[in-house]
C-alpha cells in the first residue's frame, strides 16, 4: 500500500483502509493482465462439472487445464476459481526446426513410432486437436520458423536452443532430453540442405510405418508413377502423405538431390553419398538388388545368367554410359568397365591403369631343349559396351574374368606353344608366333564376349641374372654380330670394286679431255707451225739478203782493217824495237852504273821482298828471335839480308860475274843496230 497516499489523507479511519485494501486484493483476484508476448494458460480449480475424468485438457468445462489460452491484455475472472500460468510464445528461429511432443490426445497404435497429423493437426488450437483424432506422444508435423502460441500444457515444443512446456512431473524432463539428444544426433534442428558442388544424393531412412515384406531390403518409390512419387509427399517432407501413399518403413530407394529439405528426423534420416561418375571410356553395368522379377532378355542359347530391363532385380541389358547419376547404391551397384582398349600385362611388377592385372606374373614354359624360360606377354583387350552386361553376367567383374579365365588360358596355350619349338626357335620366331597367337586367340576371347586387339610377346628370361638363356642370347648376339659382319665385309667389297669402276671411269672421262685438248693443240701447233714456217721462210730470205749485205761490209771492213792494222803493227812494232833497244842500251849502261848484274838483281828482290811485306803486313821487329852459331844470334830478316848482300846471291841467280859476256855483248849490238835504224 502506497503511504504517501495515506498521509495525504489522514481523515480516513483504519477502517476504512481496511476496505480499501481488502477491494483492492479482490480487485486483482478478478482482473488478470498478460503481457503481449506470453500468453496464459487457464487452469480451473473449482468446477460444478466436477473433474476431469479422462486425459489432461477439460475440454466440457471441468476442473482442470482449459485448452483455451489467454492472450495479451486484460482478463476479467472469478476469483479462487481460475490458476493462470504466464508463458513464453514459443519462437522457431529462421531457418531451424521445432519438434512437438503432445501430452493428450488418443494413444499411439502400435504399428507407429510418430502420431498421425494426416487431418491437419494445428498445435495453436487443443479443442480442434483433440476432437479431431489427435495422437499424444511426438508428432510427425514440424514447426517451420515463426512464433506460435501453444498451450504448453498440451504440447512441448522442442527447439535447439531450448523446450518449451508447463512443468509438470520431475520425470518428463528425463523424456526430453532423451528426445533433443536423438534430434541432434541426426543434425534435425535444421533441414536437408545438399549443395550443387556436393556432388551428392540424399539416401533416405523412414522410421516410421508399416515394415516391409520379407526378402525385402530397400522400399520401392510409392505412387503409381515412379517419376511422380516426390509429388505425393513432397520429398519425404509430408510423413502422413507418405505413408498414406503406401509408404513402408526402412530405407527408401527414392533419392533426394539438391535442394532444401525440411524433413523431421524422428520421422526420417538422411544421408548424403557421392553421386555415380561413368567417367568418359567405359559404362557402367548396374545390378539391381530391388525391383520385381523380370523375364530374362538375354535369349534361350546364353544359360550364363539372366538379364533384364531397367528397374527389374538382376543385371539391367542397358548400360549407363558416360554421365552423373543419383543412383541408390543401396538398392543396387554399379560396375564400371572400360570400353576403351586396356592392357593386361603378364609381367611381374608391371600393372596397367585399371590394375586388372595386378595379380598376373610370367608364363612359365618348357621348351623343346627342355629350358624352362618366363614369357613375359601383353594383350590390348576391347569390351564392346553393349556386351559389357553380358560380361558381368557372365563373370561378376572384369577382374573376375582376367583371373579365372583369361590368366589360364593365355598361360595354357603359350605353355603348348613353348612345347613344339627350341628356346633359340621360340626367340627367332617370336614374330610369327605373336602373329599366329593373335588370330587364333581371338576366336577364344570372343567365346567370352571380348575383342582381342593385339598379342605382344616379350624376350624370355631364365628369371636370374647369368643363366643359360642369357648365355644363348649372348652366343646369338655374337653369331649375329659376325653374320653382320660377314655381311657388312661383302658389301665393302662390293663398294670397293664399284669404287674401283668408278675411279677408272672417271680417269677414262679425265683423260678424255686430255686426249681432246691435245687433239686441239696438236691442230693448233700445226696450224702455228705452218704460219711460223712460212714467216721463217720469210725471215730467212730476209736475213739471208742482210747477211749478204752484212759480209760483204765485213769483208770491205775487214780488208780496211787488215790493212790499219798492218800498218799500224810495223809502226808499233817499229817503235817497239827501237824502245827495247834504247831501254836495253839503258839498263847496260846503269848495271855498269851500280856495279854489274849482281846488284841490279839484289835491287829487284828487296823491291819484291819489301811488296809482300807490305801486303802480309809480318813484323819488321820478329816476336820470336832466332839463333844460331857461335857468333852470336840476328834475327830472320837480318840473316835473309846478309845472304842476299853476300857474293852467294849471285851464284844463286846463276851469273858468273865475269870480265865479258857474250849474250850481253850480242844483245847490245843488236839495240844498237836497231836504235840506228
Amino acid at each position: 500500500m502506497d503511504l504517501t497516499w495515506l498521509s495525504a489523507n489522514p481523515g480516513l479511519s483504519l477502517l476504512s483502509l481496511l476496505v480499501i485494501a481488502f477491494a483492492v486484493i479482490l480487485l486483482s483476484k478478478w482482473i488478470r493482465y498478460i503481457p503481449n508476448n506470453r500468453v496464459g494458460i487457464v487452469e480451473k480449480l473449482i468446477s460444478g462439472k466436477g473433474s476431469v475424468k479422462t486425459g489432461l485438457i477439460a475440454l466440457g468445462g471441468e476442473a482442470g487445464f482449459q485448452p483455451q489460452l489467454l492472450r495479451g491484455g486484460w482478463h476479467f475472472l472469478t476469483p479462487f476459481q481460475y490458476r493462470i500460468h504466464k508463458m513464453p510464445l514459443v519462437t522457431i528461429p529462421q531457418g531451424k526446426i521445432g519438434y512437438v511432443f503432445a501430452r493428450d490426445g488418443k494413444d499411439l497404435p502400435s504399428s507407429q513410432a510418430l502420431a498421425s497429423n494426416a487431418r491437419g493437426a494445428d498445435f495453436q488450437d487443443v479443442l480442434a486437436f483433440i476432437q479431431g483424432g489427435g495422437e499424444k506422444g511426438p508428432q510427425r508435423q514440424i514447426l517451420r520458423e515463426g512464433m506460435y502460441a501453444i498451450n504448453l500444457v498440451q504440447f512441448v515444443v522442442l527447439t535447439e536452443d531450448q523446450v518449451y512446456y508447463l512443468p509438470l512431473d520431475k520425470s518428463e524432463v528425463e523424456t526430453f532430453q532423451k528426445m533433443s539428444a536423438i534430434i541432434a544426433e541426426r543434425g534435425g534442428w535444421r533441414p536437408v540442405i545438399i549443395k550443387g558442388t556436393d556432388d551428392a544424393v540424399g539416401i533416405v531412412t523412414v522410421h516410421d510405418g508399416p515394415s516391409l515384406a520379407s526378402g525385402e531390403i530397400i522400399a520401392s518409390t510409392v505412387g503409381e508413377d515412379p517419376h511422380q512419387a516426390a509429388t505425393y509427399h513432397n520429398n519425404f517432407q509430408d510423413a502422413d502423405k507418405f505413408l498414406a501413399a503406401g509408404g513402408q518403413r526402412g530405407r527408401q530407394y527414392q533419392v533426394l538431390v539438391e535442394g532444401t529439405y525440411y524433413i523431421n528426423r524422428l520421422f526420417a534420416t538422411v544421408e548424403l553419398i557421392p553421386k555415380t561418375v561413368v567417367d568418359v571410356g567405359t559404362v557402367g553395368v548396374v545390378v539391381s538388388y530391388t525391383g520385381a522379377k523380370g523375364a530374362d532378355i538375354s535369349g534361350l542359347d546364353y544359360r550364363h545368367g539372366e538379364l533384364v530391363t531397367m528397374g527389374q532385380r538382376g543385371v539391367w541389358s542397358d548400360p549407363l554410359l558416360p554421365g552423373k547419376y543419383a543412383f541408390n547404391t543401396y538398392a543396387g551397384k554399379v560396375l564400371m568397365v572400360p570400353t576403351t582398349n586396356f592392357i593386361l600385362k603378364w609381367s611381374k611388377g608391371e600393372v596397367g591403369s585399371h590394375k586388372f592385372d595386378e595379380n598376373l606374373t610370367e608364363v612359365s614354359l618348357i621348351t623343346k631343349d627342355a629350358f624352362e624360360p618366363s614369357l613375359p606377354l601383353s594383350v590390348v583387350v576391347h569390351i564392346d559396351y553393349r556386351k559389357a552386361p553380358l560380361v558381368i553376367q557372365r563373370f561378376g567383374d572384369i577382374k573376375k574374368l582376367v583371373e579365372q579365365t583369361l590368366d589360364p588360358m593365355v598361360s595354357a596355350y603359350f605353355k603348348n606353344i613353348g612345347q613344339t619349338r627350341t628356346l633359340i626357335q621360340l626367340i627367332q620366331d617370336r614374330s610369327a608366333i605373336q602373329e599366329q597367337s593373335g588370330t587364333q586367340m581371338k576366336e577364344k576371347f570372343a567365346q567370352y564376349n571380348l575383342e582381342l586387339q593385339e598379342v605382344l610377346i616379350g624376350t624370355p628370361t631364365s628369371g636370374a641374372p647369368g643363366g643359360q638363356i642369357e648365355q644363348i642370347l649372348v652366343q646369338l648376339r655374337s653369331r649375329q654380330i659376325a653374320d653382320e659382319q660377314v655381311e657388312t665385309y661383302g658389301r665393302q667389297q662390293s663398294a670397293a670394286v664399284k669404287e674401283r669402276e668408278l675411279r677408272e671411269a672417271e680417269a677414262r672421262a679425265k683423260q678424255q679431255t686430255l686426249l681432246t685438248e691435245s687433239a686441239i693443240g696438236i691442230e693448233v701447233q700445226s696450224n702455228q707451225g705452218k704460219a711460223e714456217y712460212a714467216k721463217a721462210q720469210q725471215q730467212a730470205a730476209q736475213i739471208q739478203t742482210l747477211a749478204g749485205a752484212e759480209a760483204e761490209k765485213v769483208r770491205l771492213m775487214g780488208e780496211g782493217e787488215a790493212k790499219r792494222i798492218k800498218v799500224m803493227a810495223e809502226a808499233q812494232a817499229e817503235q817497239a824495237a827501237r824502245v827495247g833497244i834504247a831501254q836495253a842500251m839503258a839498263i847496260e849502261e846503269q848495271v855498269r852504273a851500280y856495279g854489274g848484274p849482281q846488284f841490279q838483281l839484289v835491287q829487284q828482290v828487296m823491291n819484291r821482298f819489301a811488296e809482300a811485306i807490305e801486303k802480309s803486313q809480318v813484323d819488321v821487329v820478329p816476336k820470336i828471335h832466332m839463333g844460331g852459331g857461335d857468333k852470336g844470334g840476328g834475327s830472320l830478316i837480318e840473316s835473309l839480308l846478309g845472304l842476299l848482300l853476300s857474293e852467294k846471291a849471285g851464284q844463286l841467280a846463276g851469273v858468273v860475274p865475269t870480265a865479258a859476256n857474250p849474250e850481253a855483248e850480242a844483245l847490245k849490238a843488236a839495240l844498237r843496230q836497231n836504235l840506228t835504224k
